[in-house]
């Protein structure tokens, strides 16, 4: 059983980029996370202990989002899906979208960026 925790829209002001203005200035970024993890335990309970707090998945996504100035948003991106991996042990499976609405594209663009799909690899029995 698979379900999803879904957390959208967090703005991180970072300095990631290819260009000199972006890593001396920054910009806006926007990540959206999804999670996947067995809810049956906490639907039950009904008990935060029994699941993952939003608050502490932010946090350290935030965290790893800002910690390193990387060049591209994929490796952005892998920092902040191992991060939460890595801190939460109920996560099987971590979705993260980066959106860079400032990129310097010389076009009239809504949007760019990158989604990350990273799952928890299982210890080998071999």
């Amino acid at each position: 059983m698979t379900d999803t925790i879904f957390i959208t829209g967090v703005v991180i002001h970072a300095r990631h980029g290819v260009m000199e203005h972006e890593t001396a200035i920054g910009q806006r970024f926007i990540i959206d996370l999804e999670l996947s993890a067995d809810l049956s335990e906490p639907s039950r309970t009904d008990r935060l202990a029994d699941t993952v707090s939003y608050s502490s998945v932010v946090a350290i996504a935030s965290a790893a989002f800002k910690d390193v100035n990387y060049k591209l948003l994929e490796g952005a991106a892998g920092a902040v899906a191992d991060a939460i991996l890595a801190a939460f042990a109920r996560i099987d499976a971590v979705k993260v979208t980066v959106h860079k609405p400032h990129a310097p594209i010389a076009a009239i663009f809504e949007d760019v960026g990158v989604i990350l799909t990273r799952t928890r690899q299982l210890p080998y029995h071999g």
